[in-house]
């Protein structure tokens, strides 16, 4: 499973976030208060989702560290906050980006690869910017044929 390396562009998102634990996973209720009200947002250029996560600087992953999660919609610069939303502008960096196919509960082994075994040896390291996936037309909620784009932020050592 060998990822493809990509500069994302410069990104204005507009969604709801939540700081939370990967033990105390918010994430399933933060996404069932954003769905229905996705639609508030203008400017969109597509039907893509990003589900991105913003760790603190040195974050351990540990069960117990919080970090914030956003649900978000991909938006024009300039475009109306509907209420009770925000604005995360992912900025322009470099991404290993990895194809995930199937639920977010058999993940775990998935990301284990990415951060034990790939990350050390690929010639990077993890860059202190957002992570996410993208959650584009293969995207089914829950379903084994699942697929979402998983970005990784990276730098070269």
């Amino acid at each position: 499973m060998e990822p493809i390396i990509k500069i994302h562009p410069t990104t204005t998102l507009i969604g709801k976030s939540q700081a939370m634990t990967f033990a105390n996973d918010l994430s399933v209720a933060m996404w069932q208060s954003f769905m229905p009200r996705r639609h508030e947002i203008s400017n969109r250029p597509g039907e893509e989702l990003y589900s991105v996560q913003v760790y603190p600087e040195n974050f351990d992953f540990g069960l117990h560290t919080s970090f914030t999660k956003w649900a978000t919609v991909p938006v024009s610069e300039g475009t109306p906050i509907p209420e009770g939303m925000e604005m995360l502008v992912i900025p322009e960096g470099l991404y290993a980006v990895f194809l995930y196919k199937g639920i977010p509960a058999d993940a775990e082994p998935f990301f284990r690869y990415i951060f034990g075994e790939w990350l050390p040896t690929s010639g990077y390291s993890l860059d202190h910017r957002p992570q996410f996936e993208i959650l584009g037309s293969k995207y089914k909620h829950n379903d084994p044929t699942s697929e979402e784009e998983v970005w990784i932020p990276i730098k070269t050592l």
